[in-house]
């Protein structure tokens, strides 16, 4: 194992001879959570509100006041030993707590868990940089992100830092932040704020403390998953990711999981590094216990994410709180406008995938609601709808926990050949999860996974009268979307080109509350509107996204000019750049292997730990988007659960 040192090795040998003996081992444990998007109530199935009712069927999970009961227990039960509590972004945005109090209410809650440390997330600019700055004011933690570069002009100040060194039990250890390099385009940062590459800020401030003679560093990252595997654990002298941003549940004892707690990467210095992630929404806390050596590696890690369940006792005075401050939302928060006859399906394991019923009904009703201005088309980006809703009644706390952004109905004129793009655009993605996966009204597609980026859709046919008929690229339609979108958001790039816009109507939760209620009891249904085609491996869901392609920033969540309230994913999706894009230069990538030949020829190759598709037809191809080749060649196995010690094919290029 090798790791660089800011002293001589000479130097570190005679300090060591000096003393007569080696250092012990050092362990750490670390408590951590990612993604609360103003869970501050207890959550059910669905991820959202819990009712008294299901409370009292012990059907609730998270929320701050058990989140915080858990945090004092396993704090309690490490007395004594060398702890912290991180958390990895986006604690904004998800219910009426943050569309009444904009991250105060976040903010006070957070400083009773007592946070060691915080990374932003791409929704802490949802409200712009004045939104953050507010609540930057009121959090009593650091907050650290090395590649959120603020100006002179900036509000924000040089209160995010690049990285900062936590003295725990005499032992230096670093924390380094990033957020997801397309945060500009899934949220709303403003001028006064620059996202640079995260892999390229995260090295520098490693580097920065390695030169102060810190040996033990967390990357703490709001960046998802995939990009943590691929690039992230891969920079030199990370020794352990604490990661969020696609809401990824890693678990060595649950069948849903994307991967193992933790999952080790091996890093190109030759020790392997622990990445975690604790899924959202406040239902798990993380729990790693890593082991150092004398040199800072990591020897081991373990652990698995604790699951908030009915067993934790909410805090009495954390609940009181809530209640306290649930008072002026309460009247709007309950008001029933309709009833639903089934659930309504708005998981963003589905939704940003496939057609779902919860975008069916927000794109129905956009459409419904500007049918008699002329529109004939609605497009609502997977990633802006927030949870699902259970069957019986609804109320509009619902609906805005679903649509929490505050996003007004948008519409404009385009060209047939640009609503095509923007499809194209909307299922660029879909292997990482983002968010800008399209659900339609007015109009159904076919895609096919397997084809390059731009030219996977296919089939377009818009709706005219009681028929379909296939779509005009030279005809002008009339376009319904949220302002977020249509201000470029999630990529939507070719949306901003469209003429005779209008971006002030009413607010999307609204629109879609008087739509159910308009047509209560409401029916959830899919009607085939969005196809797949082939079906070339498994096309994973928002959460369990395909083997992580070194990207370039890009978007998935949430750019420029931003809307002022993204509708966005989060995404993260994972929000990773698009395969198709290569890599920087300065992100690591696999070195290509001495069996490279196996391009031309067919061999076999046996599982090694960390090994993913895509990094092995980087090997045997020189190109990672071919790791579907793979994939088919031995039977589409979960690209993220490869069985160390297994013989794969590796058929010819």
């Amino acid at each position: 194992m090798t790791k660089s040192f800011s002293f001589g090795l000479l130097t570190a040998s005679m300090l060591a001879l000096s003393t007569g003996a080696a250092f012990a081992d050092y362990e750490l444990n670390i408590l951590h959570i990612n993604d609360f998007h103003s869970r501050i109530e207890s959550i059910n199935k669905f991820d959202s509100t819990c009712s008294a009712e299901e409370e009292g069927k012990k059907e609730c999970f998270g929320g701050a006041a058990r989140l915080k009961t858990a945090i004092d227990q396993r704090r309690q039960a490490l007395s004594g030993k060398n702890v912290l509590l991180l958390n990895a972004g986006d604690n904004f945005q998800g219910s009426l707590f943050y569309t009444t109090y904009k991250g105060a209410a976040e903010a006070e809650f957070l400083n009773l868990m007592k946070f060691d440390a915080m990374t932003v997330g791409n929704h802490e600019f949802d409200d712009s940089e004045d939104g953050l700055a507010t609540f930057l004011d009121k959090v009593q933690f650091p907050v650290v992100t090395a590649n959120v570069k603020a100006t002179a002009a900036s509000k924000l100040g040089d209160r995010i830092k690049p990285s900062l060194v936590l003295d725990v039990a005499g032992q230096k250890i670093g924390i380094v932040g990033a957020v997801t390099n397309d945060t500009a385009e899934l949220s709303s940062p403003g001028p006064n704020v620059t996202i640079a590459d995260d892999v390229q800020s995260i090295t520098a401030a490693v580097q920065d403390l390695k030169g102060k003679g810190v040996n033990k560093i967390i990357a703490l990252t709001h960046v998802g998953y995939p990009r943590d595997l691929a690039l992230i654990a891969k920079i030199p002298d990370v020794d352990v990711v604490v990661g969020g941003h696609s809401h990824s549940l890693l678990s060595n004892t649950d069948p849903k999981a994307e991967g193992p707690y933790p999952t080790m990467v091996d890093n190109p210095g030759g020790y392997k590094v622990p990445v975690v992630q604790a899924a959202s929404y406040s239902k798990y806390l993380g729990d790693l216990v890593v082991n150092f050596d004398d040199s800072g590696v990591v020897k081991d890690a373990k652990g698995d994410p604790i699951l908030i369940d009915s067993t934790f006792t909410p805090d009495p005075a954390v609940l009181a709180r809530i209640a306290e401050l649930a008072k002026p939302i309460e009247e709007l928060r309950k008001k029933v406008i309709g009833s639903s006859e089934s659930p309504i399906e708005g998981d963003r394991k589905v939704c940003r995938v496939k057609e779902c019923s919860m975008g069916n009904l927000v794109a129905d009703a956009m459409l419904d609601r500007t049918k008699n201005q002329g529109v004939t088309i609605a497009v609502q980006n997977g990633g802006g709808l927030r949870a699902s809703i259970d069957g019986g009644e609804v109320t509009q706390g619902e609906v805005i926990t679903v649509l929490p952004f505050q996003n007004t109905l948008a519409t404009f004129e385009t060209t047939g050949a640009d609503v095509v793009k923007a499809l194209e655009n909307g299922v660029s993605q879909i292997d990482q999860g983002a968010g800008r996966f399209p659900q339609v009204a007015g109009l159904k597609f076919a895609f096919d996974q397997s084809k390059p980026v731009g030219s996977r859709v296919g089939d377009v046919q818009v709706k005219e009268g009681d028929n379909f008929a296939p779509i005009d690229p030279a005809k002008t339609y009339k376009v319904a979307t949220n302002n977020f979108m249509r201000a470029g958001g999630d990529g939507y790039s070719i949306f901003k080109e469209g003429k005779n816009a209008y971006d002030y109507g009413p607010d999307l939760a609204d629109v879609t509350a008087e739509y159910v209620a308009a047509h209560s009891p409401y029916k959830p249904y899919t009607d085939g509107r969005v196809t797949e085609l082939a079906q070339a491996a498994p096309a994973p869901s928002a959460s369990e996204p395909a083997p992580a392609a070194p990207a370039a920033p890009a978007p998935s969540a949430e750019p420029s000019p931003a809307p002022a309230a993204p509708a966005p994913s989060t995404e993260p999706a994972p929000a990773a750049p698009a395969p198709a894009t290569p890599a920087p230069a300065t992100e690591p990538a696999p070195a290509p292997a001495a069996s490279a030949p196996a391009a031309t020829t067919p061999s076999t190759h046996v599982i090694a730990a960390g090994d993913t598709f895509w990094d092995l037809a980087v090997t045997f191809y020189g190109d990672g988007t071919m790791w579907r080749k793979l994939s088919d060649a031995n039977g589409k196995p979960n690209p993220r659960h490869l069985t160390v010690g297994k013989e794969i094919e590796v058929p010819a290029r």
